[in-house]
């Protein structure tokens, strides 16, 4: 049976945050607020709930979900070979709307569906968000929504297209919050060096680079990069070929080097 609670009265998010972690650990699904939309989470390693997960929302295993975490220390329990341009970033930008596309680590017992060895990882800046995690640990987590449907804004209306396929929903009022703009989190795959943005989102190129001044933006070449950070560039060198393609948003959604993300 589906149970709400209205996460902004303490008493009923006191219960509800319990429920949530009854029902991520019996393998269930759970609906809350995160600081982008509201996203559907399930426990990161338990393959019948994430299978759970990818069903609520109609999206096959090539569409694995990314996993939110509740702190940093966490980043190398689940990612290996984590560069230093990623650490910098993560360092600045967590919590926040900035996820990161890992190599995890080959140890682990889990099964997000067809990552091809990759893992998508992201701290929420969201209070709601980030009492569930300390209490679950990693969540599966995707937007609330059924695929090709508008991203719920609110836990009501993640009901109205989730349905009983959720055991909790926990409501905090809407998201984005009152004034923040409805961006999804930045994806940057780190899997290789120099770091490349494969969706834009939140968190500008320009204010990656002020942190990492060598992250490429979507679709965008090394030299072009470089040039960049050079300054002007002089009329006799060679511009980027138009024939480049930029990388679609789909590509977020892919397991290398993205994946959709709330």
């Amino acid at each position: 049976m589906t149970t709400s609670y209205d996460c902004t009265a303490a008493e009923q998010r006191a219960a509800g945050l319990e429920h949530a972690q009854r029902a991520i650990r019996d393998h269930k699904c759970v609906v809350f607020p995160t600081d982008t939309v509201y996203g559907i989470a399930a426990d990161a390693f338990s393959p019948l709930a994430v299978t759970l997960l990818l069903a609520s929302k109609g999206r096959s295993r090539k569409m694995p979900p990314p996993v939110l975490i509740p702190r940093l220390n966490a980043l190398d329990g689940l990612a290996t070979d984590v560069p230093a341009e990623a650490r910098r970033l993560a360092e600045a930008f967590w919590p926040g709307g900035l996820t990161l596309i890992l190599h995890a680590q080959p140890s682990l017992d889990w099964d997000l569906g067809e990552t091809k060895g990759t893992v998508a990882l992201r701290i929420p800046a969201d209070d709601v968000a980030q009492d569930l995690l300390t209490l679950t640990g990693p969540l599966a987590v995707s937007s609330a929504n059924r695929t090709g449907q508008a991203a719920a804004l609110t836990a009501a209306e993640a009901e109205a297209q989730l349905a009983e396929s959720v055991e909790v929903y926990l409501e905090g009022g809407p998201r984005p919050a009152e004034g923040a703009d409805a961006l999804p989190s930045t994806i940057v795959d780190a899997t290789a060096v120099p770091l490349r943005v494969v969706r834009q989102g939140a968190i500008s190129l320009e204010r990656l680079r002020e942190v990492v001044p060598s992250v490429l933006g979507v679709g965008e070449e090394p030299a072009a990069a470089e040039a960049v950070e050079a300054g002007p560039v002089s009329e006799e060198a060679v511009p980027v070929s138009e024939e480049a393609v930029p990388v679609s948003e789909e590509a977020a959604d892919r397991p290398n080097p993205g994946a959709g993300t709330a």
